[in-house]
């Protein structure tokens, strides 16, 4: 009965002497906006665009492909 005594607060100091749970930092804060921001819009906006008539093209080659031509 002594040892399980014994055990029983050797466990409760340790755990009471444990470190509390810190708080999560805060989150980062938002990118700033720089002078360049409107040109890199515009290029991803290019970019999507030619990604769409890509797409286009190749359905138009595979439709004559597949008719024949």
């Amino acid at each position: 009965m002594k040892p399980l005594l014994l055990t029983l607060a050797c466990a409760v100091a340790l755990a009471a002497c444990s470190k509390a749970k810190q708080p999560d930092p805060p989150p980062p804060p938002p990118p700033q906006k720089t002078v360049i921001d409107t040109q890199l819009k515009a290029l991803q906006k290019a970019k999507d665009v030619q990604n769409v008539v890509d797409d286009q093209k190749k359905k138009q080659d595979k439709q004559l492909e597949d008719n024949g031509g």
